[in-house]
């Protein structure tokens, strides 16, 4: 059943027309896209300006020439729109649903792990794919990319209503191994809130981008973002790391002596999608000697942080003065500390963690 359900979506999207002009609608207003301009070559620039009102397939067909990576986006997005609706319409405990019929089904993570699987070997794009579920690859007997996922980041606070996501990056070839964050193609994040959104990267094309899904099924081009400026706004992860990290304590200290916004959800989606929406602010997951690294490097922090980086912002990883794209991925479930935020914010993070920060020498933090 669910693979008819990806299926059904993926071959919506094989036969789109693409138009030359449109009137697409979001928050009941509307909105009048310029004209595509369509190149009859196959050869198209990856400096095109992304148009807000394009639909993904629009974007997507604009960003990159390679009908592959456009394919396994558009196979994970529509995975994600049907995670989408389970996450909402599931009543779920600690580890099944329950449907409206009262029959036990999957727990929504483990739903989700299923969904997302099954879409990139429907797609046939996808050679290689592990997730957090499943940390071993499983050869999927397609060819281009190897994905790394996170079906469902913050499924513990599904039952408190707040925010979730889906995380996942793309990697050419057939390796999970031996690779960095900055290797990857693509990354993107399905969010599931209020509003349902696809937030995506694409290493060959500027800015990070959100789509908003529409009640007709379509994602809509909403958001672009280059440039994260410098706010006090901070979502501190793992403070427990405070009590024997006293550098980390101090940069805390800093934060509500300076009288930062305090923005946490527990969700890592939500806490670093709000970097990229806001376009200001920090967030920090950092271990001690008690508390060990939980976040993991394939799975999550190398696709955030081509997300956050795209976006115009930096990252800091793994215990040294390192942007999180660049920390070797040696086994698939290894773990690190993680800063995501604008340049200034990940310089003071650095200074107050390690003493110094070299690579930004040059910026002045106020």
């Amino acid at each position: 059943m669910i693979f008819s359900q990806v299926s059904a979506f993926a071959k919506t999207f094989s036969s789109a027309n693409v138009t030359s002009s449109r009137t697409s609608s979001f928050s009941g207003i509307k909105i009048a896209a310029r004209p595509a301009q369509r190149q009859s070559s196959n050869k198209r620039s990856a400096l095109t300006t992304a148009k807000l009102g394009d639909t993904l397939e629009e974007f997507l067909l604009e960003a990159t020439t390679d009908a592959k990576l456009r394919q396994l986006m558009m196979s994970m997005s529509e995975a994600i729109r049907t995670i989408a609706y389970k996450v909402r319409t599931a009543s779920c405990g600690a580890t099944a649903c329950m449907n409206s019929f009262g029959d036990e089904q999957l727990a929504v993570d483990l739903l989700a792990d299923k969904l997302l699987f099954e879409a990139l070997k429907f797609s046939g794009c996808c050679k290689l794919a592990c997730s957090e579920e499943v940390p071993e690859p499983l050869d999927l007997g397609g060819s281009g990319f190897s994905v790394a996922f996170d079906p469902l980041d913050g499924s513990s606070i599904v039952d408190t209503n707040f925010s979730v996501g889906t995380i996942f990056g793309v990697w050419p070839g057939d390796k999970l191994t031996g690779i960095t964050g900055r290797d990857q193609v693509a990354a993107a994040m399905g969010i599931y809130g209020p509003r349902t959104v696809f937030c995506v990267a694409l290493k060959d094309a500027p800015g990070c981008h959100e789509f908003l899904l529409q009640d007709d099924g379509k994602w809509l081009h909403v958001k672009e973002t280059t440039e994260i400026g410098e706010g006090k706004l901070f979502s501190p992860g793992n403070l427990r790391a405070t009590f024997d990290n006293p550098n980390y304590e101090k940069l805390i200290s800093h934060y509500i002596g300076e009288k930062y916004t305090l923005r946490y959800t527990g969700g890592m989606v939500p806490d670093v999608f709000q970097i990229i929406v806001k376009e200001k602010g920090v967030f920090t997951n950092v271990t001690s000697p008690s508390t060990k690294a939980k976040l993991r490097l394939l799975f999550e922090v190398a696709p955030l942080a081509l997300l956050v980086e795209k976006a115009g912002g930096h990252s800091s990883g793994d215990g040294k003065c390192v942007s999180g794209l660049d920390i070797m991925v040696e086994k698939h479930d290894q773990r690190t500390q993680i800063c995501y935020g604008s340049i200034g914010e990940v310089k003071r993070f650095e200074e107050y963690l390690y003493g110094s920060s070299p690579r930004f020498a040059d910026v002045v933090v106020n």
